[in-house]
């Protein structure tokens, strides 16, 4: 196995900034890897591939992935890739979703071994980055996972741990742990509470922020329609009333047509020159708190494109008033899910 030595590529093109008190410098835009396993429809593995390898080359070094996503084939695709193209990326992966592990089956044991069968498929002795996934409030409150991944850190197994969470109330659960070094939240135009609830904190304890759904699956890309279809397979599809999970991992929680509606006000607001993923991917990085984004990609074109906000100018503090003030006058209501 390979361990990364996290020297940044000789890329230009997208900008980097320090994961919390890691010390490693990641991409701001970064590669969620969730579409990879398949919950977004089909994935051929020579898309998968194509994708990953676009990716190192715009200079993005932070891959985030879950044990879950396709049942290890998404970890699999990033092993496999990045020994070869980009041994010094960053990759963050999580525990905590599998079927024999969650809601209960929480313990050192089920962690250590998680952890080793992760650390198999992406071909690293040592995990950059393990975060919860998920993971029931009333576990983060019970502590005992947070002794559990302190002892698989000393171990060596993994270099830090974060925590990918659903609501505000888990945040600061997580916050209370001085060592936690990263938070995964959903943040975009139409979940925009963060930043009064969170980012003043997380900035003073210097806990990395990742951002994960910043599209709003898709939602914020601004191509949907009342006639857009989505595969069997996709959790746009089955998971569009919660049925599957929380709700609020598909379109942030708000109903599809009623985010339809939303993202044609939005519109309004992008500049002269940006799409409205540009747009949406750009508020989103003008804010100190947050480390990186991590949005998915189905092609290689749509790296470049995701790549490109990098680049992009900040968007002025007028326009972000004015969006704040909306999404509390008008989106948050239709958030269908606890935030």
């Amino acid at each position: 196995m390979n361990k990364s030595s996290h020297k940044s590529p000789n890329k230009t093109q997208v900008h980097s900034r320090t994961l919390g008190r890691t010390g490693l410098s990641v991409s701001e835009v970064g590669l969620g890897c969730w579409q990879l396993g398949g919950d977004f429809g089909p994935v051929s593995a020579a898309t998968a591939e194509a994708v990953i390898e676009q990716a190192v080359k715009e200079g993005i070094n932070f891959f985030d992935t879950a044990d879950v996503y396709g049942n290890g084939i998404s970890e699999q695709y990033l092993g496999r890739l990045l020994n070869k193209l980009a041994p010094e990326a960053v990759i963050a992966t999580k525990y905590g979703r599998a079927a024999d592990t969650y809601p209960d089956g929480y313990s050192l044991t089920d962690l250590r071994d998680s952890v080793r069968r992760a650390q198999d498929r992406l071909q690293r002795d040592c995990i950059d980055l393990l975060q919860l996934h998920c993971v029931p409030e009333q576990v983060l409150a019970a502590r005992h996972i947070f002794d559990w991944l302190r002892e698989v850190q000393q171990e060596g197994l993994i270099n830090a741990f974060g925590a990918s969470v659903e609501t505000h109330k888990e945040a600061e659960i997580c916050l209370e742990h001085s060592d936690l070094q990263s938070l995964q939240i959903i943040f975009n135009l139409l979940r925009q509470r963060p930043i009064e609830a969170l980012f003043d904190r997380a900035l003073a304890q210097q806990v990395g922020i990742i951002v994960r759904l910043p599209l709003a699956s898709g939602m914020l890309s601004g191509k949907f329609s009342k006639d857009t279809a989505f595969a069997a397979t996709d959790h746009r599809n089955y998971n569009k009333d919660g049925e599957a999970f929380s709700v609020g991992e598909t379109f942030s929680g708000i109903a599809f047509n009623q985010g339809l509606e939303i993202v044609d006000i939005l519109k309004q607001s992008v500049p002269e020159g940006m799409t409205m993923a540009q747009f949406a991917m750009r508020w989103i990085l003008d804010h100190d708190a947050v480390t990186t984004i991590i949005p998915g990609a189905s092609s290689a074109f749509q790296v470049t494109q995701n790549a490109s906000v990098s680049q992009l100018p900040v968007i002025d503090k007028t326009t972000h008033q004015r969006l704040f003030a909306y999404y509390e006058s008008t989106i948050e209501q239709h958030i269908r899910c606890p935030l």
